[in-house]
Order: structure tokens, then sequence, then C-alpha cells
């Protein structure tokens, strides 16, 4: 079985009630609840989390929810941990973590991630971009001479359950997928915010 899971729990402190709080007329959650629905390949999606407010909005735009202990909605409880209870008490061959902070996904990006895994039979995929970024005073040539490397974005994680049962999030086969740096975009501060609902009316997907 191949199994959808975003974590979110509520006790985010950098922007309170992050996990809902609204972007482009729809809380956060709500865009990689959609996302997910779309998918043709995913047997089951699940939310995670501890609060019955993100349960309650989950919920209302079709998701499962699937509470966790609140030892594992701590700043210190890591993705890790969560999809390690989630799999105590669902079984599942493949899952795909789709995380809240990622809300922008061009359609079918869920489902060629897991195509990808299924057609390579790799241990893990991770979608990101080409990092060419470097230290102050440890380069100095061009930077499109800089080889660079793969940083992963945070959108979309395709990992064999095997894996996260041992307590890893990659094996060693590996497989990138480089996506539009549209896609790229992470929300973890009030900028980022501002950012991605400008990508959103750009896109023509803003409701309001």
């Amino acid at each position: 079985m191949i199994l959808g899971v975003t974590p979110a729990r509520g006790g985010s402190k950098g922007i309170p009630r992050k996990n809902i709080r609204e972007l482009c007329g729809k809380p956060l959650i709500a865009w990689t609840i959609e996302a997910a629905k779309q998918s043709k390949l995913l047997d089951r999606y699940v939310v995670s989390t501890e609060d019955k407010k993100i349960a309650e909005v989950a919920r209302k735009y079709g998701a499962e929810v699937l509470y966790r202990p609140k030892e594992l909605a701590t700043d210190e409880a890591s993705t890790l941990s969560v999809l390690q209870d989630v799999l105590k008490k669902i079984d599942a061959d493949v899952v795909v973590l789709l995380q809240c902070t990622s809300p922008i996904r061009d359609r079918g990006l869920i489902d060629r991630c897991i195509k990808r895994v299924l057609e390579t039979n790799a241990d893990s995929l991770a979608t990101g971009f080409m990092c060419k970024l470097y230290g102050w005073g440890t380069y100095s040539a061009r930077k499109q001479d800089l080889e660079g490397f793969f940083h992963d974005d945070g959108n979309v994680y395709v990992v064999k359950a095997d894996l996260i049962r041992k307590g890893k999030l990659w094996g060693k086969k590996m497989e990138k997928m480089e996506i539009g740096k549209e896609q790229n975009i992470e929300i973890d501060d009030e900028f980022d915010f501002w950012l991605t609902e400008q990508i959103l009316r750009k896109r023509g997907e803003c409701s309001k």
C-alpha cells in the first residue's frame, strides 16, 4: 500500500497556528490535502495531528485524521518519529510525506514522484533543486561554473516503509526529482507567507 502522510502539529511557535492560517482563501493545510486527493496512486492519505482544531479543518477538506500522542507534537519530536507512529497504526509499503509548509505543487507532481520510485525501485526520493550557494570567502569563480549540489525542498518525499521502521528517511538507492522554483517554496516565516501568496496569485490559484 502507498500511504500519504501530512504531519500537522498545533504547537508552531514561529507562526502560531501556522498549519491552519489562511493562505489565499483557505487554510494552509488545505493546499496539501487537495493535492493529495488529486493523486491517483495514493491508496490512503492521513493527516497526523494532536490538535482538535487542525483535525476539524483537515476533515472539512476531506482528509482522514490520525491522532498522535502529545509527546510527538513538541519542538523536539522528529518527523521520523511521527511517521513511525503512523506505521504502527497503518501498515504500508511506501510512505509519501507531504508537508503543509510546501503548499505549491503542480498537478500530477505527487504521482510523478511515486512512479519514479516504482520504476527505479529506489529506496527513497525527494523533490528539490540544484543549489549553487557558497560561503563568502570560500569561492571566487563564476557561479555558473559551480557544480552545485541537490537540495531537498521539503515538497514531496517518497520512502520505503521498511526504512522508516528501521529509523531512516533515505536508503542507499536515492532518487532526486528537480522541480520548478515556484514549487521550492517552504513556509517558515511571515515573508514566506507573503511570497507564497504572490506566487499563487501569479498561477491563478488564489481565490482571494
